[in-house]
């Protein structure tokens, strides 16, 4: 091999060292997203004594409006635990959770409803959430969503039925079908 050739050939390795260390080296500097702990979904995430609360939110119509909270509550202990939610303007919902098990609150359990969501839809409202088991309580921040994520549409708490609607499902008199018997001509004759 020729001296310029070596001199070449040493010149295109210490350049693609120095690209390579560009290329890694803002890997080096920076902290890797998976060693940050955060929630990848629309809710919120905390832990209470032996609760952990996973993607919760509130689902509402507007500020002022019923809201249902949706997420997973999993309990750790050897107790069964109820956790107690509370909102804006009083709003009180319980979640009870069997021991070393979990709830999902979603369309499978029954619904945990605050009277007031406290928040507009894409405003973060503050909760203060109690387990009963050691008297613990905290709070936190819960994202208010509405129906515009259609996945969302199903968990809007429903109106309570007025005392003008019938909550039996019986039809009114003007509704009821004629049960009247009517002639139609008949295209064979009878003999």
């Amino acid at each position: 091999m020729t001296r310029g050739r070596r001199g070449k050939l040493a010149m295109a390795t210490a350049a693609l060292g120095i690209g390579l260390l560009s290329v890694t080296g803002c890997g080096y500097i920076n902290a890797q997203q998976t060693t940050e702990q955060y929630s990848a979904s629309d809710g919120t995430a905390t832990e209470l004594g032996p609760l952990k609360l996973r993607n919760m939110m509130i689902i509402a119509d507007g500020e002022d409006k019923a809201g249902r909270v949706i997420g997973a509550v999993y309990n750790s202990s050897a107790n069964d635990v109820k956790l107690t939610i509370n909102g804006a303007g009083g709003s009180q919902t319980q979640v009870p959770v069997k021991k070393n098990s979990y709830v999902l609150l979603n369309e499978s359990s029954d619904p945990a409803i605050l009277s007031t969501a406290g928040g507009k839809p894409g405003s973060l409202v503050e909760v203060t959430i109690r387990e009963d088991g050691t008297n613990k309580d905290a709070k936190f921040k819960v994202p208010v969503l509405d129906s515009t994520i259609v996945d969302y549409k199903s968990f809007l708490p429903t109106a309570e039925p007025t005392t003008s609607e019938s909550a039996s499902g019986t039809a009114s008199p003007s509704e009821t079908p004629s049960e009247t018997p009517t002639e139609t001509p008949s295209a064979t004759p009878t003999p």
